[in-house]
């Protein structure tokens, strides 16, 4: 059974998510390291991952794979879920796949660089909009659905 898994602590779009996988009847993992509500919905597991900065990631590494949709800002992360065979969306949904996953890393490792070497560089990003909320939630299910299909094949 595909698993939808969530990076949980700073996820914008947890409720939309776990709509989408009550609607489709798919487990919703949420991963974090504490500080979420426990939702009644069993289709929901809440999973407690230890303090540190890249714990719950590391959690979630190890074990999605082909069949699962995995929801991420972090990068490094989605490239481990991607090379996995998971399924990636950002809370935007945009979809991270083998054919972006490389572009968008090198992106973000040029941010990183350009970020340290000016220290009054802040931000930078535009806000999470309604906008992104639909286009994820359109996205999601459509996704979702794809890795049930693929999860029975």
């Amino acid at each position: 059974m595909a698993v939808i898994w969530i990076d949980a602590d700073a996820c914008p779009v947890k409720a939309e998510a776990e709509r989408v996988a009550t609607r489709l009847g798919q487990v919703l993992a949420l991963v974090s390291n504490g500080g979420l509500r426990p939702s009644d919905n069993p289709l929901v597991r809440m999973i407690y991952v230890a303090e540190g900065p890249d714990e719950a990631d590391k959690y979630i590494a190890d074990r999605a794979g082909r069949g699962d949709v995995v929801v991420t800002n972090d990068i490094p992360l989605a490239a481990k879920c991607v090379e996995a065979g998971a399924r990636v969306l950002r809370p935007d949904g945009e979809a991270l796949t083998p054919a972006n996953i490389g572009n968008v890393l090198a992106m973000r490792d040029l941010m990183q660089d350009l970020r340290s070497a000016d220290p009054f560089r802040q931000g930078g990003g535009k806000a999470f909009s309604r906008a992104d909320r639909s286009r994820f939630l359109e996205v999601l299910d459509r996704v979702v659905r794809a890795a049930m299909r693929e999860a029975h094949d």
